[in-house]
């Protein structure tokens, strides 16, 4: 059974037989992550990724396949599993038990192991950690992918000391700039790349392509980064109903599986999507949706963000810049195709552009910073723990007067296609291709 998972095993040649490889190779559109060369291969190292459903986790497990065979490794010290279809942690380590005979024989001492979708064996932790303190996998590399239940059940962190020079990747949908890589390749390469806010002035070295980085940007906020997404819209311009049926039976799956009520949890995402992108309370949401306590709606929130469907942006102090956790927090969706997927499972009204745009422009900069907001009767949209405001304004017809407040050293306004440099403003589109 494990050859069948294995098919470079007959020679590195045999990479091209596997199915996920080979979709990868014919499809007209594909890419290999930048997350790639996050993953250190070096033993022992135990390294986890995990993200949402439908990422392309499994395809970057192939890739590193063949970067690995591309480098003249062993086929048969390279062992793929899928563990979809293995029941509990006994039955893991059989068949583990099964390639660790098979390397003996080849005299194998140093293997990369790749177990895919590791969380759906029960208690599949076990298996790992004993054969990891037995010091079975002393000269191996690991690397385990699997669902969000890895994060939210805690199931990453059962092994303190045992990690070697391993390390955790999150997966998360494209941003913009990874999606015009896609789109269009020599667009990226002329598109300067900031590596800070404070120097987000040379964001405007962009301006020249904006009519082409808006066009782009309108395709995003429809597909977002999710894989089938944006194969779809780059082919046929729409996304398919096919892969919004996918995307939404993983979210219910998910939630189903973590035990949580398919309805409750409908009921806040409706409540989050309406209320987008004003700040609420968790008290507000349980009144208006009915649900009676507080303690309910905040746990179905920590759930969606360790399912890394929102995050959320509490309220910053301007004059501490600390985090005010009594206020009310805002709540985006992290991608923009889950407020399409999302309108679709409640049966709601999709936000308007701006309010999207505002999301999208929160959850790209939450990648690199610790965010928040600040309302007073006046608002920043976007707040960085270091003093970085950020105002999202969609549209040409505004008058840039940045507030500025406490210790907010720097605030920039993004607009539609309007930009200057004194005030600040840059368009949304250049904006997020640069970071």
């Amino acid at each position: 059974m494990i050859e069948h998972f294995n098919p470079w095993w007959k020679g590195k040649e045999g990479i091209k037989e596997d199915e996920d490889y080979r979709k990868w190779v014919e499809s007209e559109i594909k890419w290999v992550p930048d997350i790639i060369k996050e993953i250190l291969l070096e033993p022992f190292s135990l390294n986890i990724i995990f993200g949402p459903r439908q990422v392309g986790k499994t395809t970057l497990l192939k890739l590193i396949v063949k970067k690995l065979l591309d480098e003249g490794i062993n086929p048969r010290s390279i062992f793929y599993l899928r563990c979809d279809y293995i029941s509990d942690y006994k039955e893991l380590m059989n068949v583990i038990d099964e390639y660790l005979e098979i390397r003996e024989i080849e005299g194998i001492r140093s293997s990369y192991i790749l177990l895919d979708e590791v969380t759906f064996p029960r208690e599949w932790f076990r298996a790992i950690k004993l054969y990891i303190d037995m010091g079975k996998f002393k000269n191996d590399v690991l690397i385990l992918t699997g669902s969000t239940s890895m994060h939210t059940k805690g199931e990453v962190e059962t092994f303190p000391g045992r990690r070697g020079k391993g390390k955790d990747v999150v997966m998360l949908p494209l941003t913009f700039r990874e999606f015009i890589k896609i789109a269009s390749p020599k667009l990226h390469s002329l598109l300067p790349r900031i590596n800070s806010l404070d120097k987000v002035e040379e964001c405007l070295k962009a301006v020249p392509f904006i009519k082409e980085l808006n066009k782009l940007f309108k395709l995003y906020l429809l597909s977002g980064g999710f894989p089938r997404a944006v194969k779809d819209i780059l082919r046929y311009n729409k996304v398919s109903e096919e892969t919004y049926e996918t995307y939404i039976s993983w979210m219910r799956g998910d939630i189903l599986k973590l035990g949580k009520s398919e309805e409750v949890a409908r009921r806040i995402m409706k409540a989050i999507i309406k209320k987008l992108p004003s700040p609420v309370s968790w008290h507000g949401i349980a009144k208006e949706i009915d649900i009676g306590s507080h303690k309910t709606v905040f746990n179905y929130i920590e759930l969606f963000e360790r399912m890394f469907l929102v995050k959320v942006l509490p309220y910053i102090d301007p004059n501490k810049l600390e985090v005010d956790f009594r206020r009310e927090k805002k709540v985006h969706l992290i991608d923009p195709f889950l407020y399409h997927l999302v309108s679709r499972w409640t049966l709601t009204e999709e936000p308007s552009e701006d309010k999207i745009v505002e999301s999208v422009v929160a959850t790209h900069v939450a990648r690199r910073y610790e965010v928040g907001y600040w309302r007073d009767g006046r608002e920043i949209d976007v707040v960085t723990r270091d003093g970085i405001g950020i105002e999202v304004k969609w549209s040409d017809n505004i008058k840039a007067s940045p507030v500025k407040v406490g210790k907010i050293r720097k605030v920039i306004t993004l607009s539609k296609s309007k930009f200057s440099r004194d005030p600040l403003v840059i368009p949304v589109s250049v904006f997020l291709s640069c970071i």
